[in-house]
């Protein structure tokens, strides 16, 4: 195999390999699409699906290969950035993406940040002149590495914060000043050191080298599997990789992260639908693990940004011919594309969304059509609660999904999965859903977490699954030691029966009565497109 026959360039100078989303992975070819037309796209290169083969089949042999690639590829970054990886005085960073040739959302890993160490973080002062920066993206790159690479669990580094945020006096992690972050990075360094065994690595190379390696690994990792399993996709297919130049949502008050829905997935309302996260970087809006979304501000500080994305909504749509999800970054004001790639979406939404797209003309019936091939349309439905009292209410939190879902709870994947397995309908509590959570959303009627926002991965799967979902719920605190949660003042346990009502966003104690909506002037348009152009129009 000819390995640099599989290499892609954006944003590159020099000869441009063309490639197809089969070899790119979807990620990378629609990136480069968006180059193409001259959207704001951070310049990358790409390591092609092929290339993960090689390394599954023997991933010791492929390692001098990879090394030599990614030396290669890094000269070409570095040329176009006018930065220097590993240098000390202007450093490139980057950011290690997986992207297979479907979208598998929030299943396989990234790695942020990566060419940070004692010495290139001296380099990122001089080059920005904002220690905060610096620090927060050194603590962030010494806990992802351990997660990612090494498989090291969170809570260490996340009781190390939680103790700085309680030691500043203030209430989170975007209000830790330089100081404070710099003492983390010492902390999360001892933490690393006895979670992994080892140093943190200090050669920027061998970080590269590390981070492409357990990405590439990650399309085998046990919620990667489970997903596929689920929508039946093919282990042979592989992830890309993406080396990306660094932006920095965590620079400041004029900067940030988020993910954005040309449409509503949900409901499939034809408005931007947007999460947004000040001072962060996109794993925190896509992690579930931090609070909901800072969107109001939005408006107000950044309305310029705010209004480019209302552009970019319709160039996205006009671009694909579909409603896309995509992710951005705001750095000092300037915003930039991460990703885009057709929407997951309820089939509530999948109907509206064809029915709105013909009626405006920018889909054919045909094509609307083949875009609800797979959707259940007898069986889509939306359940809305007819009256409960506010003396039922535990918790409210933001709605993720549509419709209304009753069960008990359910405190983890495992205990969904048994609940499922004896005929008992579930609710999924939790304090925040990571993506191992895939089955116990897949078991469960409905899910609530404590964190997160609307645009989590947790979320999109669960919205994709059909189920009634709830984010940020206030008050809400989950007791794993006693199996009970806790709305406020009232505590439950696990067995106990609750609501979840996305229509108003509430938790309600006990079942509770719901009536059935059906969509029906929508399917009598479905209907009629079937009836005038007959089973050619399928075809």
């Amino acid at each position: 195999m000819d390995l640099n026959a599989h290499l892609y360039a954006i944003g590159l100078p020099g000869p441009r390999q063309e490639g197809s989303a089969d070899a790119m992975g979807f990620k990378a070819w629609n990136l480069a699409r968006l180059a193409a037309i001259g959207l704001p796209v951070p310049p990358a290169f790409v390591l092609g699906t092929p290339l993960c083969a090689r390394h599954r089949a023997d991933p010791a042999a492929f390692r001098p290969h990879l090394r030599t690639l990614l030396e290669t590829q890094i000269e070409r970054l570095e040329a176009v950035c006018g930065l220097e990886f590993g240098s000390e005085r202007k450093p490139l960073l980057v950011s290690v993406r997986s992207g297979a040739a479907v979208s598998m959302p929030g299943m396989m890993d990234t790695v942020l940040d990566v060419g940070l160490t004692d010495a290139t973080l001296r380099g990122l002062l001089r080059v920005t002149g904002n220690p905060r920066l610096a620090w927060d993206s050194y603590r962030r790159l010494i806990q992802q590495f351990a997660e990612v690479v090494h498989g090291a669990p969170a809570e260490p580094f996340q009781t190390l914060l939680h103790d700085a945020i309680a030691q500043a006096g203030v209430s989170r992690a975007q209000d830790l000043d330089f100081r404070d972050l710099s003492r983390l990075c010492r902390h999360y360094q001892d933490a690393y050191a006895q979670t992994v065994g080892q140093p943190f690595p200090q050669d920027p190379a061998q970080q590269l080298l590390d981070a492409t390696a357990a990405v590439f690994d990650s399309w085998m990792s046990p919620r990667a599997v489970a997903y596929r399993r689920l929508q039946g996709l093919d282990d042979g297919l592989g992830t890309a990789i993406t080396v990306q130049r660094m932006v920095f949502g965590n620079a400041g008050g004029t900067s940030g992260a988020g993910v954005g829905f040309t449409r509503d997935p949900a409901s499939g309302e034809n408005r931007l639908y947007l999460d947004f996260r000040f001072n962060a970087q996109g794993e925190d809006v896509v992690s579930g693990r931090h609070a909901a979304a800072e969107n109001g501000r939005m408006a107000l500080v950044l309305p310029s940004v705010l209004s480019r994305l209302q552009s970019v909504r319709e160039i996205l749509e006009r671009e694909f011919g579909d409603v896309q999800e995509f992710e951005f970054t705001v750095q000092d004001g300037v915003l930039y594309l991460l990703q885009t790639r057709a929407a997951k979406r309820t089939d509530w939404a999948a109907l509206r969304i064809a029915v709105d797209q013909v009626t405006a003309g920018a889909w054919s019936p045909a094509t609307a059509l083949r875009r609800l091939d797979g959707v259940d349309l007898a069986g889509i439905v939306q359940t809305r609660i007819e009256a409960a009292g506010t003396d039922r209410e535990l918790a409210t939190g933001t709605p993720a999904s549509i419709g209304v879902a009753s069960g008990v709870i359910a405190l983890d994947a495992a205990a969904a999965e048994r609940f499922a397995q004896t005929g008992t309908e579930c609710i999924l509590v939790r304090d925040e859903t990571r993506s191992d959570d895939l089955a116990g959303i897949a078991a469960a009627q409905g899910v609530i977490t404590a964190k997160g926002s609307r645009t989590a991965h947790a979320a999109v799967v669960a919205r994709q699954l059909g189920k009634a979902c709830l984010v940020g719920c206030n008050g809400l605190r989950v007791d794993l030691e006693r199996r009970r949660v806790v709305f406020g003042t009232q505590s439950l346990h696990e067995g106990e029966r609750i609501t979840v009502d996305c229509g108003s966003g509430r938790v309600l104690a006990g079942a509770v009565r719901a009536f059935v909506e059906r969509p029906d002037v929508w399917l009598d348009q479905v209907a009629r497109w079937r009836a005038i152009a007959g089973p050619a129009l399928v075809g």
